[in-house]
Formats: C-alpha cells, structure tokens, sequence
C-alpha cells in the first residue's frame, strides 16, 4: 500500500504534528512532576527536619504530622496538609492521553487510507467533529488544571500549612516548597494544545462535504 507522505507538505498534516509534539509534552509535564515542601527544623527547640513529598494525582494529606515525634523536648510541632487537586490533573492527563492516540489514528488515516478520506465524505466530517471536540476538550482541562495548580500552590504555601503545639517557645519551622515551574509549563502547553486544535479546524473544515460543497455552489452560480 502506498503512503501517502505529501500530506505532511499540507497544513492539516503539518498540524497534526505539531498536535502530536505537544500534546506528549504537556501530559508529560504534569504526570512526570515531583515536588516536596521542606521543613527544616534546625533550631535550640527542635533538632529534626522532614520532607512531605508529592507527585500526580496531586492528592495531599498530611494529616497532624509531628515533626519533632522522636525528641525529648516538649516542643512537638504538629503541622496538617491537605488538599485533593485528582479531578483537574487527570482531566487534563486523560485530554493529552486521548489526543495523542487520536492524532496518532488519524495521520495513520492520512498516510495509508488517503483514498478513503477523499472518496469518504463521511471520514472528514468525523475528523472535523472529534477536532472540535478535542479542542473544547483542551480549553476546559488547562482551565480546570489552571484552578488546580493554583490550590496546589496555596495549600502548600506557608501562609496555608496548619500548625498546632508552636508558641514563642516552640516557633514554626522555617519551609521550603520546590519550584512550580514544570507545572506552570504544562499549563500554558495546554492552553497552546488548544490554539493548536482550534487553528487546524480550518484546514479540516476545507477537506469536508460541507466546504466543498459550498465551493461548487460558488462555482456554479458564476
């Protein structure tokens, strides 16, 4: 069977590409993160350090944790973290997971069944729809992981982290959260994945009964 690889000289295949690339890097940013608040209790009243790590799903309960458990000070800090961000970052995991096959099927289709999606009607217009609905699909899950990453950032923030048992004698240990910045990148890969989409609908748009139908009204009205 022949290939078809001169589709990828057109926009619709050039797109799919570029569709491909960064549909990868956007889910592979948010599943492949790893992040840590530190807290480094080194002082006269305390004499212990620990790390709270977290990673995707994104669901964070450290319930009354003491930091200084094993010590024989009555300084015995006990801090809480809580927060469940799941729903926004698998909604947008699952958005790239589906695109990235989607785009995969569908140059599979360019490629090796041109003939088919020329003298198909019916395939354009399904590549047309799924392309609407995967660029909605984009739109609303950066939006959500949006939101989500910016509870992430607050519940691990200083100002959010619960303590009990500090006082003058027993003070907060000093925290150190690791960088967002990977997940900052996702977000704006997600919001990219949609231009993405929404630009190629043009380009999918023209291969479809409907355009070329109303070409050959024009046509025939002159």
């Amino acid at each position: 069977m022949d290939l078809n690889l001169s589709v990828f000289q057109e926009p619709r295949g050039v797109m799919r590409l570029l569709q491909f690339i960064f549909t990868i890097s956007a889910f592979a940013a948010i599943s492949g993160y790893s992040g840590s608040v530190n807290f480094n209790c080194e002082s006269q009243a305390l004499n212990a350090s620990f790390t709270f790590n977290f990673d995707y799903p994104f669901k964070l309960f450290l319930n009354e944790h003491p930091l200084n458990s094993n010590s024989s000070s009555p300084c015995k800090p006990i801090v809480t973290i809580n927060g469940d961000f799941s729903s926004d970052a698998q909604f947008f995991v699952t958005t790239g997971v589906l695109a990235m096959l989607y785009t995969i099927a569908i140059i599979i289709v360019y490629i090796k069944l041109d003939n088919l999606y020329k003298t198909n009607s019916q395939v354009p217009l399904m590549d047309f729809v799924l392309t609407v609905v995967f660029a909605v699909l984009w739109l609303s899950s950066s939006a959500a992981w949006a939101n989500g990453l910016s509870g992430l950032k607050h519940v691990t923030s200083d100002e959010a982290i619960e303590w009990k048992g500090d006082g003058p004698n027993c003070p907060k240990c000093p925290t150190y959260t690791t960088s967002f910045s990977t997940l900052n990148i996702s977000v704006v890969l997600g919001f990219l994945n949609f231009f993405l989409w929404g630009s190629d609908l043009w380009f999918v748009y023209k291969e479809t009964a409907w355009f070329q139908g109303n070409q050959g009204l024009s046509t025939s009205g002159v």
